[in-house]
């Protein structure tokens, strides 16, 4: 029987490529999670640059992903590390690791033949922590047909419940939107680019990594033609269940949106700043047009312009007022909420609860999510 609580630690580093999230928990035996202590760490520039390039077709892939994949293995462990001193802890004292591992192609659309894969060497980060390792947890939610993602509005159920119409929109390379409903179905999907576009856009203009609090959209004014074009992209349209991630949605797709216009490059910010907004705000109009809170997380919550927008537009697709606030006032940092739902992953699989949730990924029902590398 697992004790009345135990010590989980999720790993997440996401679609932004911007570093580690280490996540230790608390998790009591009907699910109850909180946050104890915290570490983020950057990727080097060389990991960093290795996953950005496998993100496309290249030569000699399979040696350069394995490669990365022990390279994130080692990052990952060196994360650890750094939490169990920083909360005086020994591997001994935690139960499992959740790893997600790097997303580096997602294709969830090809039928039997539908795949999704995360680099990471789970084997290597069990031996180099000495702690049990759980990874890998989209592909058994692809086998039952499903999409293999979002995987986090099963959390989010159980971490942000609320006596009114709910949402969680979490901000992170892609946005995704858990619909919480006070009576009903929890359904959710990915509603479009998040940060990506934006730090792919100030990356190649500016060399910095992502527009800080969007001071540099502010410096720009929305194209609404611009705007437009992109939100005429198929994506927006279609139907849940669905996914996406860099296979949709990266600079390329966005240079070939422009075409041969000349845009001012901060004002192409201040669009793509629009873009995610709209699109998030769009998409929860129109499939929970009854939501009352709407909760924020990932970095883009961190984004002083974005949620100032998200509040400003708000009206314009709302008829009620919608209450737009952050993680924090449920008790969680927006950047620890994926790290947590992982930890809570980690521990479903542990525990052989069921942790997708098939009217979100479009899956034939409920399945144990993750495999089991022993330490």
């Amino acid at each position: 029987m697992n004790k009345p609580h135990s010590l989980y630690i999720g790993l997440m580093s996401g679609t932004s490529l911007d570093g580690i999230d280490a996540v230790l928990a608390k998790i009591g035996p009907n699910g109850e999670a909180s946050t104890l202590d915290a570490v983020s760490t950057p990727f080097s520039p060389e990991l960093r640059k290795a996953l950005f390039e496998l993100q496309s077709p290249g030569p000699n892939e399979l040696h350069r992903e394995k490669q990365a994949g022990n390279a994130l293995a080692l990052a990952y462990a060196d994360a650890i590390h750094q939490l169990l001193k920083q909360a005086h802890l020994k591997p001994v004292d935690i139960t499992a690791i959740g790893a997600h591992g790097q997303t580096i192609r997602h294709q969830p659309h090809l039928g039997d033949l539908a795949y999704t894969h995360q680099t990471l060497n789970p084997a290597l980060l069990a031996e180099k922590t000495g702690i049990d390792v759980i990874a890998d947890f989209r592909s058994r939610d692809l086998a039952a047909g499903g999409h293999g993602a979002p995987l986090v509005p099963a959390f989010h159920a159980q971490q942000f419940i609320s006596p009114k119409h709910s949402a969680v929109l979490n901000i992170g390379g892609i946005a995704n939107l858990t619909l919480l409903p006070k009576n009903g179905e929890v359904t959710g999907f990915d509603c479009g680019p998040g940060n990506m576009l934006m730090d792919a856009w100030i990356q190649e203009h500016q060399g910095n990594d992502f527009d800080q609090n969007g001071n540099w959209a502010l410096q720009g004014k929305v194209n609404e033609a611009l705007l437009n074009t992109l939100l005429a992209d198929s994506y927006f349209a279609k139907a849940p269940p669905k996914s996406t991630g860099r296979d949709d949605f990266h600079l390329q797709w966005l240079q070939e949106k422009m075409g041969s216009e000349n845009y001012e490059v901060e004002d192409v910010q201040a669009t793509l700043l629009h873009l995610t907004a709209h699109s998030a705000l769009e998409a929860l109009a129109h499939h929970a047009p009854q939501t009352q809170v709407l909760i924020v997380c990932g970095g883009g919550a961190r984004n002083t312009a974005l949620m100032n927008l998200l509040k400003a537009k708000a009206p314009s697709f709302f008829e009620e007022s919608l209450e737009i606030t952050t993680s924090d006032l449920a008790g969680v940092d927006p950047q620890q909420v994926e790290g947590l739902a992982f930890a809570w992953l980690a521990w479903a699989h542990k525990e052989k609860r069921p942790a997708n949730l098939p009217a979100v990924t479009g899956a034939k029902g409920p399945r144990i999510l993750g495999a089991y590398y022993p330490a």
